[in-house]
């Protein structure tokens, strides 16, 4: 374990818990974070069956859902200035740098721009 926090977007999410991923994959992690926003768009998806829906709750309960405050405000601020990006996806962006957690997500593009961060693709072998 290596004390930092992993912060997971929201694709990142439906691939846990369709099975395509491996939970084990963040186990050298200290915690498990999710942004406030992927927890709405994950939670705001029209599910297949309520079972699906039961999977992904459970898997949220587990981790650490980060709000959003005037510091992550600031750098979603910052962030939108300098390039564009979608506001959800600034707002995961910049709840990551906030608690300094490395970020997974599949979208690796729509953050590749920013290097200042550990970014990771867990499906890019």
């Amino acid at each position: 374990m290596n004390g930092k926090a992993v912060l997971l977007d929201s694709n990142i999410i439906v691939y846990l818990s369709q099975g395509i991923l491996d939970p084990s994959l963040f186990e050298r992690y200290e915690c498990i974070t999710v942004s406030i926003i992927t927890y709405m768009e994950v939670l705001g998806f029209r599910f297949r069956s309520a079972g699906e829906e039961t999977i992904i709750r459970k898997m949220l309960e587990m981790m650490e859902i980060i709000a959003i405050s005037m510091e992550i405000a600031d750098i979603t601020v910052e962030i939108r200035k300098s390039m564009k990006l979608k506001l959800p996806d600034a707002i995961i962006l910049a709840t990551a740098k906030n608690i300094e957690a490395v970020l997974y997500t599949a979208n690796f593009k729509d953050f590749a721009a920013f290097d200042d961060i550990e970014i990771i693709n867990p499906l890019e072998k």
